[in-house]
């Protein structure tokens, strides 16, 4: 592939709702240039873009791609995006290197939650929509139009009027030629011909709506406009350029991607109107050929075999092979050997890359997703990339008990890749916890354990770690007496309990005329806290409990550190017994994000899971809920929230402190706790 200058390249990303037939689209284009010889499908698992074995057995992008079209001595870098939402930190990767989006709709489903999504979220992104699958069933291209109206704040104006729908769909009215556009199924071959008559009126109402954008992207010409003077079809055109460029206007195309319909008119637009990479909000005004270096990393590859592939674009300065860079976010220079450009799963090197082009470097050392590379004379960092945080929490184990140590390893390689990954250990519950997005992002992880480095897991519901308290206070004694032959062991205190809010453990000693020497306080203490790991209702960390010895005796010869610790935990179980030992749980703060439709729905959610409403405030479009809810009952909240909302909520919660767990949830934990420890023992 050959090397464009910046004027020459454009990026552009493909979003919009899974299904919409996004990677469908990329593989007509590529085809249209002649670099594929036969349309692949993404029923038959043979597309470029979609490549990986989990997106081909479930016929869904999960990763975004990058594939280079060449066309017209033009470079257009396709970012293929997921459009499902577990996936959806892989688009907000693929905007923060793009230039503009077009965004696909189905005409037969219309304007789709995650369509919506990505739109709200790229205000500021240049934008051209394509309505794709007119030869389905219950295809209407007016009816997604005017959704599109009434859900965006845009100016939404077609360059296109579908002629037919559903089996008769066979071309489009272009009007800025003002000519029909008749589409020879899979080969994309277009032939001119007079627009049909019975559409003239609509034609005309149309034509008029895209010459009143054209004209207010313009001063000049929005006066001359204004004036009656009628617009020539070269300041149409002009003006059309500068509402796409700038984003003043979504420009609306129409076709069936699956049969090549009406693909290479937006390929044509994309070069003519949409904007190169000198327009990107960074560097407006910038000769950004002739500045430094300065790149970001919007996403890292994991391979097993060729190691880790670092894509990507550069915003001003060129990159070349066989040159050392400077990663200023890290402050450590990179030593570059190969220069690549993907194509899908397809590497290809070049000797150089141009400002606002994207590629992928192989085997860098410290660089991550969202590092910027410059030099050492200019260390220009840019905004990191806010991805969303993981809400799905699962633990995981391996299959095979030896391969604890190759699990870590591999989900470190993840986690690198997958900037949503989390994984801790939580040494109280014994878990090793991972969190995901959802649960087809969990699904799809373990998958790639298995696939990518050969680790087999399984997956066990998050464990609570619950705490146990005394709500009374007592007075016990704590006897530890043992004689055996030489000296024996004798420990004797007495250990006032009563419950504390200072913190988790507090003792104190009130002990007066030597009946417990003082050099023996610090081994009463540490068998306290020893104890504390394991509270008598259901084994649990005991918690907000004050210890004060105030008695107890000695023997001069037997008394020891070990003895005093026993007597100590003696008492603690004693005490704990008596005084009214009560379980604890963990209590979260969670801010729920939803449309007004839901505020119902998700309100009477909460309360059916023992939860708390604070408030409620607006947030720009939605309302946000604040609320407190106890940690056992969010475990799968990720999927209750996106089954109540169709995955128009979002949510994130915080451990707030622990409560008292009503008596009949008490009950059942105590008895499962007890159940897990017998199955253990066995």
């Amino acid at each position: 592939m050959k090397v464009y200058p910046s004027s020459k390249i454009r990026n552009i990303a493909l979003v919009g709702h899974g299904g919409t037939g996004k990677t469908s689209l990329v593989e007509a284009m590529i085809y249209n240039t002649g670099a594929v010889k036969r349309l692949g499908k993404v029923d038959d698992g043979n597309t470029v873009a979609d490549f990986y074995p989990e997106e081909i057995k479930r016929k869904i992008t999960i990763s975004t791609s990058l594939v280079p079209c060449e066309y017209k001595d033009h470079k257009i870098n396709l970012l293929d995006t997921p459009g499902y939402a577990d996936f959806y930190f892989e688009v907000i990767g693929a905007l923060k290197a793009t230039d503009s989006m077009l965004v696909m709709f189905s005409a037969a489903a219309g304007v789709e939650v995650q369509t919506e999504i990505v739109w709200e979220d790229s205000p500021g992104i240049p934008k051209i929509a394509f309505i794709n699958k007119m030869e389905r069933e219950h295809a209407d291209f007016y009816k997604v139009l005017n959704e599109m109206k009434d859900t965006f704040s845009d100016n939404i104006v077609p360059v296109q009027l579908p002629i037919g729908a559903e089996d008769s769909f066979k071309g489009v009215v272009d009007l800025m030629k003002m000519k029909a556009l008749l589409f020879e199924k899979a080969t994309g071959k277009i032939t001119e011909a007079e627009i049909p008559a019975d559409m003239m009126d609509e034609v005309e109402s149309y034509k008029e709506e895209l010459i009143e954008a054209a004209a207010e992207a313009d001063d000049d010409l929005l006066n001359k406009y204004l004036e009656g003077e009628e617009l020539t079809d070269d300041e149409i055109l002009s003006g059309i350029k500068k509402a796409a460029e700038s984003g003043s206007a979504v420009f609306v195309f129409c076709g069936s991607a699956l049969n090549n319909m009406g693909v290479q008119p937006v390929m044509d637009f994309i070069i003519d109107c949409m904007a190169s990479p000198e327009h990107n909000a960074l560097v407006q005004g910038k000769n950004i050929e002739e500045e430094p270096l300065v790149a970001q990393v919007f996403k890292t590859i994991a391979d097993p075999y060729i190691g880790r592939l670092t894509m990507f674009r550069i915003f001003t300065g060129k990159l070349k092979a066989d040159s050392v860079i400077y990663n200023a976010s890290k402050e450590k220079d990179e030593k570059i050997t190969q220069l690549l450009v993907m194509t899908g799963k397809e590497q290809a090197a070049v000797p150089e890359l141009n400002a606002g082009d994207i590629g992928a470097l192989a085997k860098l050392t410290t660089t991550g997703t969202g590092d910027t590379l410059a030099t050492k004379a200019n260390p220009v960092v840019l905004d990191p990339i806010k991805f969303p945080e993981p809400t799905l929490s699962m633990a995981i184990e391996p299959k095979s008990k030896g391969d604890e140590d190759k699990l870590s390893g591999a989900m470190q390689k993840l986690i690198e890749e997958d900037p949503t990954i989390t994984i801790t250990k939580n040494t109280e519950t014994r878990q090793t916890l991972v969190k995901s997005m959802g649960d087809t992002h969990m699904d799809i992880l373990i998958e790639k354990l298995s696939r990518k480095f050969g680790v087999d897991v399984v997956t066990r519901e998050m464990r609570i770690p619950y705490r146990e308290t005394i709500r009374a206070t007592v007075e016990v004694e704590g006897k530890h007496k043992k004689q055996s032959g030489g000296h024996g062991q004798y420990g004797h205190v007495w250990i006032k309990f009563e419950p504390s809010e200072e913190g988790n453990f507090e003792f104190a000693e009130n002990v007066f005329g030597g009946a417990v020497p003082r050099n023996f306080f610090p081994a009463v203490e540490k068998g306290l806290i020893e104890a504390l790991d394991e509270g008598v209702l259901a084994g649990y960390p005991v918690t907000n409990i004050k210890a004060t010895l105030y008695d107890g005796s000695y023997h001069s010869v037997d008394s020891s550190e070990m003895a005093f610790k026993m007597a100590a935990r003696i008492a603690f179980k004693k005490g704990m017994e008596t005084a009214k030992p009560v379980l604890l749980e963990p209590i979260v703060d969670v801010e729920i994000e939803v449309p007004d439709t839901y505020m119902g729905d998700i309100i009477g959610d909460l309360n059916s899971k023992r939860g708390r409403v604070l408030g409620m405030e607006p947030s720009g479009k939605k309302q946000l809920i604040k609320a407190q809810v106890p940690q056992a009952e969010m475990a799968r909240y990720t999927i209750d929230l996106k089954s109540m909302t169709q995955g128009r909520g979002k949510f994130k919660m915080e451990f707030s402190h622990y409560e008292e767990v009503p008596n009949q949830f008490a009950d059942k934990i105590i008895e499962k706790a007890k159940q897990d420890k017998e199955e253990t023992k066995a």
